[in-house]
């Protein structure tokens, strides 16, 4: 059977009041629990735009229970919707990665939900690093210090220990905890997901073509067109 890479996006299902709390202080509850399903779509698009030849499957890993009917139509048919079941972000993080490998996937990669414009290019990497010889991981570094991708061969507990989640020393603290296992970590360019009003800055200077720091991303289509209604983005 041919390899196939899991890539399963880290995510709740947009609801308003418990969506984006942050920029819904700019946008309100309902504005802003639009947004989230529109960079769920658009994530789900980058993974569905890797190339087939490498052989991938997505996933959706998701929270709440009893949100699959919303969550399924805003992901494509063919993907597979893991619920998550803990409230610890490491374990979540480490059931799914043991999970998805244990359903026969050679490689794993677990995606941010909130960077509608990740390059598809950057999956591609990602899979292709971790298909060399030997044990390894990669890492996408996100601009607030955390991580938008970290891909494994194999299920490391020690990767996920000790970190103090939602903070800017996350990606650091996982680049020291696969040092202590000897394990090889590549890194991928930096990106950055949507959690402030900053980072919708950052998104609406990429989507008019007017970013330094951020090029080559993602079309983000569902997210360039919702933004067009209420006149909050690039046309």
């Amino acid at each position: 059977m041919a390899a196939t890479a899991a890539l399963g996006i880290m995510c709740k299902t947009p609801q308003p009041e418990h969506s984006k709390t942050r920029l819904a202080a700019s946008f309100g509850p309902a504005a802003a629990a639009n947004l989230s399903a529109c960079f769920l779509k658009d994530v789900a698009a980058a993974i569905e735009a890797v190339p087939e030849r490498l052989g991938r499957r997505g996933y959706a890993v998701y929270a709440p229970a009893g949100t699959e009917q919303a969550l399924s139509a805003l992901i494509p048919p063919a993907f597979g919707l893991l619920l998550q079941t803990s409230d610890d972000f490491g374990q979540v993080l480490l059931g799914t990665a043991r999970g998805l490998l244990a359903a026969g996937h050679d490689c794993v990669l677990l995606v941010n939900g909130d960077s509608p414009t990740l390059p598809p290019a950057f999956l591609a990497e990602a899979i292709e690093l971790l298909r060399r010889p030997g044990d390894r991981a990669v890492l996408g570094p996100a601009t607030d210090g955390g991580y938008y991708l970290i891909g494994l061969k194999q299920a490391h507990p020690r990767l996920f220990g000790d970190i103090v989640w939602g903070t800017g020393t996350v990606a650091q603290r996982t680049r020291e905890r696969a040092s202590e296992i000897g394990l090889p970590m590549a890194e991928l360019p930096e990106w950055y997901d949507i959690d402030d009003a900053e980072a919708f800055g950052w998104l609406t200077e990429e989507l008019a073509g007017r970013s330094e720091r951020f090029r080559n991303g993602g079309p983000a289509a569902a997210t360039r067109a919702y933004l067009a209604t209420f006149g909050g983005g690039a046309r």
